[in-house]
């Protein structure tokens, strides 16, 4: 975001500290590492660094962008001890991600807002891209980021220029582009909790036309959780991944760059109980107590040991290409983007979480997720520095996915296989007007078609149930536009202020899941998701440009919003379903400022202040235990949830961080780091007790010593210094064990203090 340009900076903390402070630090869609024209970081007259953000699809300045948007860079994430898609959230107060038992299920949301569902067809709120090309579904993106140039979060609704997955927010993920010049980067983790971790990166030229990079990374780790039925560690992961890149400039107005990617990997699942009271009894059954069906487990807050005696994980593997066409037509810039991409997990789960082998308790699921994607946008840009300004587009996505899957024998048997697709035809654009001196006027607009079709079939009850109607199809179209109006005033060159309107769309989608039956395909899809959103920032530069300040207030209704619920029916049994939501309301402060107080050293600190309330929401499902008393009543059982607080969303979240590279001699610096992040206490689910996570902070230290060019340096790290323990999910699971106490966690990566080391080389 704002951190964007501080003077005389390069005097005793270097430039490579800057980029570090400088939260807001971006780059163009086709960034170029550490120089030149969309380098992460570029040196302007007087020492100044300049940073400048492709938010609004083109090259600007980043303290000039009336939008809300921060960036941050790989010196940044690593402080953080940022390695992975799901750890963003540490960098940026305003993004929470939620993991999940597997990838699929991870939810992520911006302001209090993001999509948790079941079906594979309900795209998120949040959309991703990578290199400018949208991924198909969270699960692409859920994996380790090896070779990031620069990351930037959009938040509130983006749809008016990405489309119809980015109601609530848009992360955007760039990846290191070709150089003119040779340059090598490689950097190796090892911490002690048995982590290890390599990466690396080539960037140069074959010929004076002809660039290319290649990127490859490698992680594994064991996990912070012990299955005591195998005795290894569960909740790790291993992933290989890789990138190149061949960029040709055929002449001064025209440019290819073709890119490929690879991964492969698989995730080990662990959630361990953390309560479950005494009277609990595996569904129901008397002689499944705990001591029974999770041996040696001492259950709570700190308990990180599970029996699983079926696999838990995931294992994955899929790649795809983009190529990016530039085409100078006079000033004016044709701009095209094509992407396709296969992906494919397998998914196999111990689904009673426990040691049964009893025949009611014992639970496995397996399953397998496809996705096939197909994009094509055309853009075409003015020249980044007329008074009369615009970016006008069409794009058109093709998307497939498969789904099948098992579940049983003991209870939840299920075995279902279903297909999805969808085809999106817009034409977009938006028009900056400098219409007086000072003050510009901004217009956008978006018009799209969208086709959604499933089949269905039910599996199991074709068994039982031969002459039944078991298989399901489907397909619907819908039309819809949204718009964007924006005002900004450019009182000093370091004072800019913006007011600015925009409406958000996602699609409809049918709620492809466990329990689809006929009174689903009758109920055809579930509504579009809409928002509309109010936001006045100030955008600020003060003593000689020194401290940044920037503000942002915001205001989104969201209506008919897409939300996975638990319909409990009489008898205790319930299903998984999606919803619409009635009304939805988040409003709140954004605040981004970064101080250079001193010559070595650089300080920034960012908060986000959120309340987000339902404002309608009469019919939402009741949670595990709840009572008529609680509120939990009605046929099948439900609870009014109008003016509650939304699930995973804290009222406060901070980070801050102080950096410094003080001169040792010999052409040498130190390396002193500390970096701080804070959350208040949310709830995972809205009123339930059992599902509350207490507000918590996480401090990291790094100490080491590099060279002055910043091309060698090695750092010894430690992350979590209080061992302040925390949950990236709780998950209720009372319903399984008799409707009495049980609760699962998922664990976070600094669950527990950790250290390490790291070493890089850069040149």
């Amino acid at each position: 975001m704002p951190f964007a340009i501080h003077r005389h900076i390069v005097s005793r903390c270097t430039l490579a500290a800057a980029a570090l402070a400088a939260s807001p630090i971006a780059q163009a869609e086709a960034p170029v590492p550490q120089a030149g024209k969309g380098g992460s970081v570029t040196s302007g007259k007087d020492g100044e660094i300049v940073v400048t953000t492709t938010a609004q699809k083109r090259f600007e300045n980043i303290q000039s962008v009336p939008l809300p948007v921060q960036v941050v860079t790989p010196a940044q994430l690593e402080l953080q001890g940022v390695h992975h898609f799901q750890e963003l959230d540490r960098v940026m107060p305003s993004l929470v991600v939620r993991p999940a038992e597997h990838p699929v299920n991870t939810n992520v949301s911006i302001r209090g807002v993001g999509t948790f569902a079941y079906a594979v067809a309900v795209e998120s709120s949040v959309a991703v891209t990578v290199d400018g090309a949208p991924v198909a579904f969270l699960a692409r993106a859920n994996t380790d980021l090896p070779d990031v140039a620069q990351i930037e979060v959009l938040r509130g609704p983006q749809s008016t220029l990405y489309g119809k997955a980015a109601s609530a927010g848009l992360i955007k993920i760039m990846t290191v582009q070709p150089t003119d010049d040779l340059h090598i980067r490689a950097n190796a983790r090892l911490t002690r909790d048995h982590e290890f971790a390599e990466t690396l990166s080539i960037t140069g030229p074959l010929t004076d036309r002809l660039g290319y990079v290649f990127s490859g990374g490698y992680t594994h780790w064991d996990g912070n959780v012990t299955n005591l039925v195998t005795g290894k560690h569960v909740g790790g992961h291993d992933t290989l991944s890789s990138r190149a890149k061949l960029r040709w400039k055929v002449n001064p107005a025209l440019t290819f760059t073709l890119s490929g990617n690879y991964l492969t990997g698989s995730t080990s699942v662990g959630r361990p109980f953390v309560h479950m009271a005494p009277e609990a009894r595996l569904r129901g059954v008397d002689s499944e107590r705990a001591d029974v069906v999770l041996p040696g487990v001492r259950v709570g807050p700190t308990n990180r040991a599970v029996t699983y005696n079926s696999p838990a994980g995931t294992t994955y593997h899929g790649g795809g290409g983009l190529l990016r066409t530039d085409v100078a037509l006079g000033k004016i810039t044709l701009l095209g983007l094509t992407s396709v991409d296969r992906f494919r997990l397998d998914n196999f789960l111990d689904f009673d979480d426990t040691a049964s082998t009893a025949p009611t308790g014992y639970v496995v699921e397996r399953g397998t997720f496809h996705s096939q994607l197909f994009t094509q946008e055309l853009r075409l840009l003015s020249p980044d520095d007329a008074p009369f300004r615009y970016a006008l587009g069409l794009y058109y996505a093709d998307a497939a996915f498969e789904r099948p899957a098992t579940r049983g024998p003991g209870f939840a048997l299920s075995d279902y296989h279903f297909t999805a697709g969808s085809r999106q035809i817009a034409g977009f654009g938006q028009i900056d007007w400098a219409f007086a001196p000072r003050l510009t006027a901004t217009v956008g607009g978006r018009l799209q078609n969208e086709r959604v079709a499933y089949t269905f079939t039910d599996r199991l009850a074709a068994r039982r149930h031969p002459a039944a109607t078991t298989s399901w199809a489907g397909a619907a179209s819908d039309d819809a536009a949204t718009y964007r109006l924006g005002l900004d005033y450019r009182a000093t060159p370091d004072l800019m202020l913006f007011a600015s309107y925009a409406t958000g769309y996602k699609g409809q989608a049918y709620d492809l899941s466990t329990g689809f039956d006929q009174a689903r395909a009758d109920a055809g899809p579930i509504r579009p998701e809409r928002s509309r959103d109010k936001e006045i920032g100030i955008r600020s530069q003060w003593l000689d440009r020194h401290l940044t300040a920037n503000l942002t207030f915001f205001n989104t209704h969201y209506r008919d919003m897409q939300a996975q619920t638990i319909e409990f029916l009489p008898g205790g049994t319930y299903i998984n379903r999606m919803t619409n939501v009635g009304r939805l309301l988040t409003r709140g402060i954004e605040i981004e400022t970064a101080a250079r107080p001193g010559g070595a050293v650089t300080l920034t600190a960012n908060a986000a202040y959120l309340r987000a309330h339902y404002l309608s929401f009469p019919g939402a499902p009741c949670y595990p235990l709840q009572s008529p008393a609680l509120g939990c009543t009605g046929n099948p059982l439900r609870q009014d949830l109008s003016g509650e607080r939304v699930p995973q969303a804290p009222s406060w979240r901070l980070n801050a961080s102080a950096d410094c590279s003080p001169a040792l001699g010999h052409d040498r610096r130190g390396v002193m780091q500390i970096a701080w992040q804070y959350q208040s206490a949310m709830q995972f689910a809205a009123r339930d007790p059992e599902l509350f996570q207490r507000g918590y902070h996480i401090v990291n230290v790094d100490l080491g010593v590099r060279d002055r060019q910043h091309s060698w340096q090695a750092v010894a790290f430690l992350n979590n210094v209080f061992d302040q323990q925390h949950y990236t999910a709780l998950v209720n699971v009372a319903n399984n064990f008799g409707r009495h106490s049980a609760t699962e966690a998922l664990l976070p990566r600094d669950f527990r203090r950790y250290g390490g080391i790291r070493v890089g080389v850069d040149f």
